[in-house]
């Protein structure tokens, strides 16, 4: 992030005392940048209360941003998958994403995700800090190099440092690993089931630190 750099920013928006709800209805009016314009609608996190690991993806997508709920399209079905297989309940996790709007560009009629920038991550920043202080998860898990960034820092990588616990303020217990999406875009099926087995290895580290 450049020094001195302005950017927009969700803070205006969020509520007094926050709660889950409170959150998520503030956020759905949230114009802190300029994904909202395009966006069906804002996407925040789900899960209930006292939840002991957090799941933080990128953004939504194109069903997500549809359907107003956050990994519901193939990457979320790659999720649950891998989420199966490490034996870690979805209903007990908390999943939400960095930036709470789905980005994309059209080509022809299809909307085709495109990475948020800096800016984007920074104006959202707020949602997920509010997010992380209102659950406290024991653990939280980095999907991918957006997530990996907006809760480690820029300097932080996955290749580098998957499915190893860092040092952070924020959780005991932090985590990154890749974005399932990435195994949607593998060269062939036996690429695809060495990452779904390397993905549910890291999550499977996630079940045993809350063991």
């Amino acid at each position: 992030m450049s020094k001195g750099k302005q950017y927009p920013t969700a803070t205006p928006y969020l509520p007094h005392r926050p709660t889950l709800e409170r959150l998520r209805t503030a956020a759905s009016v949230c114009k802190g940048c300029a994904l909202w314009k395009s966006a069906t609608q804002t996407v925040f996190g789900e899960g209930g209360l006292n939840l002991r690991v957090m799941l933080v993806g990128e953004q939504p997508g194109d069903q997500e941003d549809l359907s107003g709920r956050p990994f519901v399209g193939p990457a979320g079905r790659i999720l649950n998958f891998a989420l199966e297989k490490a034996r870690i309940d979805r209903e007990e996790v908390y999943i939400t994403n960095a930036v709470k709007h789905f980005k994309f560009e059209l080509r022809g009629k299809r909307r085709i995700h495109k990475k948020p920038n800096v800016g984007e991550i920074h104006a959202c920043r707020p949602w997920l800090e509010q997010e992380i202080k209102v659950i406290q998860p024991e653990v939280i898990v980095c999907l991918g190099a957006t997530a990996a960034a907006a809760i480690l820092g820029p300097s932080f990588r996955v290749t580098q440092s998957r499915g190893q616990f860092i040092d952070s303020p924020l959780a005991p217990h932090v985590l990154g690993t890749i974005h399932p999406a990435v195994l949607l875009r593998a060269p062939d099926e036996e690429a695809r089931r060495s990452g779904i087995a390397e993905f549910v290895e890291d999550l499977v580290k996630v079940r045993k630190a809350i063991a």
